[in-house]
């Protein structure tokens, strides 16, 4: 648990309020939501998890920008957002108003939940934040806390075996590896030219992220009583990719995984 800001802390306040000053994608509210297709933007069916939210305590942790909480509020479920940058809470609301919903916006740091109460949630909704920290068992033991037993955790990740890899490291015959697989050792690469305008002479520092293989993702869950229900790797499959493109890159090394796990403290004797 932190109890103070630290320097991770403050890097990933400024960068994220930086970056909902230049309106970059993550950070715009979806407006244009009704039911059908919030289920359909969630992919509930596709990850195995309970497609009736009505009443259902949902928790987007580190997903602020008023995309997952709307399209959650707009299925009838109880959402709360917890997230570090009180820019993208407040996109969260706007959101929220926009639809005729309601949710809880918590501004903090995801390695420091006590601001939420045990067992408060049903679904733990956590989208790609999990390498802004060092240390991702912090996370997964306030996870646990907060989850109720039977609930379900959603997580998306980079993969870590491409860490800080990106479509700019082709050598002319594959993308080359360069950062070692080790847990916590600092990856960073340019934002892609997607996520924000750069023609409005912005200057945004890079994201500063942290590796988390593979044995300390999945051994630490398991270790609070997390059971592995699905796994994805998300990547490109269209044919005749340009090489050295990012839609080609993604075809060889899927950049991000999803989970998910389900809380049953106790099932494997731990």
């Amino acid at each position: 648990m932190i109890t103070m800001r630290d320097d991770v802390y403050r890097y990933n306040e400024e960068r994220w309020e930086a970056l909902v000053e230049a309106d970059a994608l993550f950070t715009r509210p979806m407006l244009d939501l009704d039911a059908d297709r919030a289920r359909a933007y969630l992919g509930l069916e596709r990850l195995g998890l309970p497609g009736d939210l009505a009443g259902r305590r949902v928790l987007c942790l580190a997903g602020g920008g008023g995309q997952q909480s709307a399209a959650f509020a707009l299925l009838g479920a109880d959402v709360t957002v917890f997230d570090i940058s009180s820019g993208q809470l407040g996109r969260d609301r706007s959101a929220a108003e926009h639809h005729g919903v309601e949710v809880r916006t918590v501004q903090g740091d995801m390695r420091d939940l006590s601001a939420l109460g045990d067992s408060s949630f049903d679904l733990v909704w956590h989208p790609y934040s999990l390498t802004f920290v060092p240390d991702s068992r912090i996370v997964f033991r306030e996870v646990a806390r907060v989850v109720d037993a039977g609930g379900h955790y959603y997580v998306m990740c980079a993969n870590p075996f491409f860490a800080g890899l990106t479509h700019h490291a082709w050598n002319g015959e594959g993308y080359t590896l360069g950062h070692p697989y080790t847990d916590e050792a600092v990856t960073s690469y340019p934002d892609q030219d997607w996520v924000y305008d750069r023609e409005a002479g912005r200057s945004i520092g890079e994201p500063r992220e942290y590796r988390q293989t593979l044995s300390r993702i999945v051994n630490s869950l398991t270790r609070e009583g997390f059971l592995l229900t699905f796994l994805s790797e998300v990547r490109s499959d269209r044919p005749g990719l340009e090489p050295g493109s990012w839609e080609h890159f993604t075809s060889v090394a899927p950049p991000w995984l999803e989970f998910v796990w389900r809380y049953r403290p106790g099932v494997l004797g731990g």
